[in-house]
């Protein structure tokens, strides 16, 4: 490995990426209904970045001031022999990275959690949008909600730290969101709700079942004490203490209110692609700069990477425009 670089990686905004996002597959035992359609096709392994290709980037990234790394999806632990690349980038902490993560849906949870915590790994983020094991079938196409509520056991077993996340769709869950927020805060677990997103062709009507976060907040308020709290997680959400269940509560909110300005993070896909913004297409090939030009390639491409970054994304949910804003799946992009 090459000596530490000791350019940061700031934008033409004068923000500084601190936090990337890796996908290890686009592949997923799940469909969720706001994430996929129900008939996806999936990349070809050869096309799927290597666990040392994966490793390199990452490395390159910590080399110049990158402090977290999360790895989504796809599901991360559905590839096989994830966990070696987990202890691989647990070798990173302690040495420039702060923070190695990962978001699952949880399906897999049980068998990799205590291995999970061996490699560095402190906290995760668990996608649930139910409690209902019937709904749970229906939002999830295939998903069994015992699989989930026994992962999220075993990671509290192993001393995980669990955060969450729950994609707020009017109509479909909005009734269960205080119930969640009891039974997360009950359990020591922080809850963050979530905008649906215009990506992809999808199971669901996103019109119909656009929650905006913003009103949920004042509903909320009627009812709850929240407290605006400094919490600071790396990403984008905003968060509120409440005092009735002694509970962090975070919203994620791209539609009602966008956190562009602050935006310290970039998504690598499972194929090497860079996308500087989850919400427009303006991207780097970090696969094809690293096979053809070594790490010289690589930094060359990182610096190209923050000369394009945009400031914002543009994302849009009325029947004045009914298609997704991108035709790209959530799936694809790492969530």
């Amino acid at each position: 490995m090459n000596a530490p670089l000791s350019r940061p990686l700031v934008d033409r905004f004068g923000r500084t990426v601190s936090y990337l996002r890796i996908s290890v597959t686009d592949r997923c035992d799940f469909r969720c209904v706001y994430c996929m359609a129900e008939e996806m096709s999936f990349l070809p392994k050869r096309e799927v970045l290597s666990f040392e290709e994966i490793e390199t980037i990452a490395a390159a990234f910590v080399a110049r001031g990158t402090t977290k790394l999360r790895l989504t999806g796809g599901e991360p632990l559905v590839r096989r022999d994830i966990m070696d690349l987990v202890r691989t980038l647990g070798g990173h902490l302690g040495k420039g990275l702060d923070e190695l993560t990962l978001t699952t849906n949880g399906s897999q949870l049980a068998k990799n959690a205590e291995a999970l915590a061996r490699a560095g790994v402190r906290r995760i983020n668990v996608s649930l949008d139910t409690l209902d094991a019937e709904r749970f079938a229906a939002i999830t196409r295939r998903g069994r909600l015992a699989d989930v509520l026994s992962g999220i056991e075993a990671a509290r077993g192993a001393g995980l730290e669990l955060k969450i996340n729950m994609v707020a769709m009017a109509g479909v869950n909005e009734d269960e969101i205080e119930p969640m927020m009891a039974w997360a805060h009950g359990q020591g677990m922080g809850l963050t709700l979530i905008e649906g997103m215009p990506l992809g062709e999808v199971g669901i009507d996103r019109v119909d079942t656009y929650l905006p976060l913003r009103e949920l907040h004042d509903k909320l308020t009627r009812r709850y004490t929240l407290t605006r709290i400094d919490k600071r997680t790396g990403g984008p959400a905003r968060y509120v203490h409440v005092s009735e269940t002694s509970g962090i509560l975070g919203f994620i909110t791209p539609m009602s209110h966008n956190f562009c300005e602050s935006c310290n993070r970039v998504r690598l896909t499972a194929t090497g692609q860079l996308f500087l913004c989850l919400g427009q297409e303006d991207q780097v090939n970090l696969r094809d700069a690293l096979r053809d030009g070594g790490m010289e390639g690589l930094d060359a491409a990182l610096d190209r990477a923050m000369l394009i970054k945009p400031k914002g994304h543009d994302f849009v949910i009325d029947r004045a425009q009914p298609q997704p804003t991108l035709g790209r799946h959530m799936s694809m992009t790492g969530g």
